[in-house]
């Protein structure tokens, strides 16, 4: 291993990959200090293994950073699978670790068969080129010093060394994907070629070379057809379809009769859509309906909102949120027999039609005026705290989402307005949650 400048915060499980890159580091004579989570998973093994690792560090004379994670609650309370929870867990703190402490990187002992394995898991869930080129040795403050070392290599080191470290029983049991690829699609793909993994490693190099390519390719592309404009921002449809430069000035519905498929649009339209919270199956709906020329027609993101227009799409921000402890996500719902209304109170159903965009959501002021959900006639907000028998500190944190007029929609957490409720009228929903 090449020896490596800066400071480094090694993030130290106890498993034989991370200890055999903290005894490298510690024979290159690199300034590091180790960083444990405890994720609480395993019960007595996850103890364990932080009592391994404290007793590694002190024999070692190394300096130690351990975070206790409530992992299974962080999971449900965010909706993500434990992975995926444990990985959003321990990244934001190794990050807020590295910060604090004005360190360089983050060094984490990922190695050529955790890149095979993340490229099949990525294949299998269907991803593209941004998926399949596979983790990167740096990535920011992440380095991956390990990464073109197979675990076999990394076994010899440790048997050589005499290493010690801790056996995680879940690697052996299959039923994560991650494991049904290390212990049953990788000895197939060893028994049809001896070079079959070094091959497919070679072809993740060159997918990963690719895409620095594509990226640089896409920008220049997007940057001819996204228009930046307050509020928002808008794409040129027609050429999305195929249509020639001098198309933004014709009438895209009027185009698209005429132009074939083009699924290389739909692509495109995936790019721009992506980093604003939507997928690829809402891309291929909202790439139908352009293509089908249905002006007004919107969709949502958890936090944005992208309407056919006549000549393209235009992407806006769902609500213009100043600094608030609030965090809302947004959902929109057909309304017909499979919708059932939710009660929930951190949760409000609004008559889509009958909304202003950009919604925004602030603090409420005095003077301030909605129609209680179930009430004739308007009240002061005021009045609605009295009687809600709220205290001042419940007053005080008190926040309203309203329209672009300043129309008050819901008194967040506590009631909508009623001209805003879902009716028998009503076509379509917006699902206000509060996060």
């Amino acid at each position: 291993m090449k020896e490596l400048s800066g400071k480094l915060i090694l993030a130290l499980s106890g498993g034989i990959d991370s200890m055999v890159l903290a005894d490298m580091l510690l024979h290159s004579k690199a300034d590091f200090v180790l960083a444990h989570c405890n994720f609480h998973l395993r019960g007595e093994e996850s103890d364990g293994d932080e009592k391994f690792v404290r007793d590694y560090a002190e024999r070692k004379g190394l300096t130690l950073y351990v975070k206790q994670f409530d992992t299974l609650n962080y999971a449900e309370e965010h909706k993500l699978s434990i992975e995926m929870a444990a990985r959003e867990l321990r990244y934001a703190w190794f990050e807020e670790l590295r910060q604090q402490l004005n360190y360089d990187f983050i060094a984490v002992a990922h190695h050529a068969d955790d890149q095979l394995e993340t490229f099949f898991i990525n294949l299998l869930r269907g991803a593209g080129i941004r998926g399949l080129k596979g983790m990167q040795k740096v990535n920011g403050h992440i380095i991956r010093p390990l990464l073109d070392v197979p675990r076999a290599e990394i076994q010899q080191y440790a048997e050589e060394h005499h290493l010690e470290w801790r056996e995680d029983h879940t690697n052996a049991e299959t039923l994560y994907l991650r494991n049904k690829i290390r212990h049953e699609l990788l000895p197939v793909i060893d028994g049809i070629s001896k070079e079959g993994r070094s091959a497919i490693l070679k072809s993740i190099n060159h997918l990963a070379s690719e895409n620095e390519l594509y990226r640089e390719l896409l920008k220049e592309k997007l940057s001819q057809l996204v228009t930046q404009e307050v509020p928002g921002t808008s794409l040129r449809g027609a050429e999305l379809c195929g249509a020639t430069r001098q198309s933004t000035v014709v009438e895209c519905g009027l185009l698209r009769s005429f132009l074939p498929r083009n699924d290389m649009g739909e692509q495109l339209l995936f790019e721009w859509l992506r980093d604003f919270g939507f997928n690829s199956d809402q891309v291929h709906f909202i790439y139908e309906a352009l293509n089908s020329g249905q002006p007004g027609t919107s969709f949502f993101s958890p936090t944005y909102r992208v309407t056919i227009e006549r000549n393209g799409l235009e992407l806006n921000p769902i609500c213009q949120q100043d600094e608030t402890p609030l965090e809302l996500s947004y959902e929109q719902i057909t309304n017909d027999c499979s919708f059932v209304m939710d009660t929930s109170n951190r949760v409000a159903q609004l008559d889509y039609e009958k909304l202003s965009f950009p919604l925004q959501i602030r603090k409420w002021q005095a003077g301030d005026r909605f129609h209680p959900l179930g009430v004739k006639g308007s009240k002061l907000l005021s009045d609605f705290f009295v009687d809600q028998k709220m205290t001042n500190r419940q007053k005080e944190e008190c926040y309203v989402l309203v329209t672009s007029d300043d129309t008050i929609v819901w008194v967040v957490g506590r009631r909508i307005d009623d001209r805003y409720k879902v009716t028998d009228k009503t076509k379509t929903i917006l699902k206000v949650q509060i996060v």
